[in-house]
């Protein structure tokens, strides 16, 4: 069972805390040259940073630069959620992965490809549909720049947010408590707050958070009942990837070079938000599930985790 490894390893809870808060302090650090740049660009250009804006700050710099930087802080909070795994809980990393005998890569790239391709397909038909609402933004130069820093960086932050959410938090969250329901829930929830600061939620609403909390449920769930990250890392990074490099708007938290701009106004409709919660994520789940015959749901989801169980 993927939650009772954490038993193996030193999973006091205190540590947890003080592991927690290695990993902020990384991801503070991790921010530094971004912030220095920002500012030195705000000093440069003669603004007032108090009369800025956070969204028109991102904004100062070159949009590959600001990417770079950006995704910069997952980078090091990823360095440093491993090291705190490895010499603080004296765990290894690929218990913090899956509880297979080895990491299967195989899964990895299933849920990579399948939802990569879904992305592409639900992108060329919104612009196909409403191609009034994109520009075409390519240039050669700055799109294979965007590639080669997006390609690197962005598996770095989505695999941040995976092991930091379904592995470290779910893991220790689930000893602590000693089930899965809990972990499940607490770890979702946080995941949509994390959320709550990106421009997205300032041009459409509160409303959106229910779209990244539902995101954050489906993680956990097929995490859980696949006893492992793989599935969940593959996703998040094609969902994150594919996106950066084919689409996006002066409100969205990645601004890049991509090859399309959606120009239009920032409008989602409830259908829209829970349709992603409650059609598309049930689907997608149906077909892992199908794909890894997954089984005994009620135990994986929400049954006890003890040493001998």
């Amino acid at each position: 069972m993927y939650i009772k490894q954490a038993f193996k390893n030193k999973h006091d809870w205190w540590l947890y805390l003080a592991g927690l808060a290695l990993i902020v302090i990384a991801v503070i650090l991790g921010q530094i040259p971004h912030t220095v740049a920002l500012i030195a660009k705000a000093l440069q250009s003669g603004l007032e940073l108090k009369e800025l804006d956070p969204n028109k700050m991102m904004q100062l710099l070159e949009s590959n630069l600001n990417l770079f930087l950006m995704l910069l802080s997952f980078a090091v909070g990823l360095l440093g959620l491993f090291v705190v795994v490895k010499f603080l809980h004296k765990q290894s990393i690929k218990s913090l992965t899956t509880s297979r005998s080895k990491i299967d890569w195989k899964r990895f790239w299933f849920a990579f490809l399948f939802w990569g391709f879904i992305s592409v397909i639900m992108i060329m038909i919104d612009y196909q549909s409403s191609p009034e609402n994109y520009v075409f933004n390519f240039e050669l130069k700055p799109f294979l720049i965007l590639v080669a820093i997006a390609v690197v960086l962005v598996p770095l932050q989505t695999s941040f947010e995976e092991y930091l959410f379904r592995g470290y938090l779910m893991q220790g969250i689930g000893v602590i408590c000693k089930n899965k329901w809990v972990p499940l829930i607490v770890t979702s929830v946080l995941f949509g707050m994390l959320h709550i600061a990106n421009p997205e939620i300032d041009k459409l609403g509160y409303i959106l958070l229910v779209h990244y909390i539902g995101t954050g449920f489906f993680l956990g769930i097929i995490t859980l009942m696949d006893e492992g990250l793989e599935l969940a890392l593959g996703f998040h990074a094609a969902n994150n990837l594919f996106t950066a490099l084919l689409v996006t708007a002066d409100w969205t938290a990645f601004q890049t070079n991509s090859i399309f701009r959606d120009i239009s106004d920032p409008d989602i409709g409830s259908f829209e938000i829970f349709s992603s919660v409650l059609i598309i994520y049930p689907i997608l789940i149906f077909i892992f599930s199908k794909v890894y015959k997954w089984t005994d749901w009620k135990n994986r989801l929400i049954g006890s985790v003890t040493k001998d169980a």
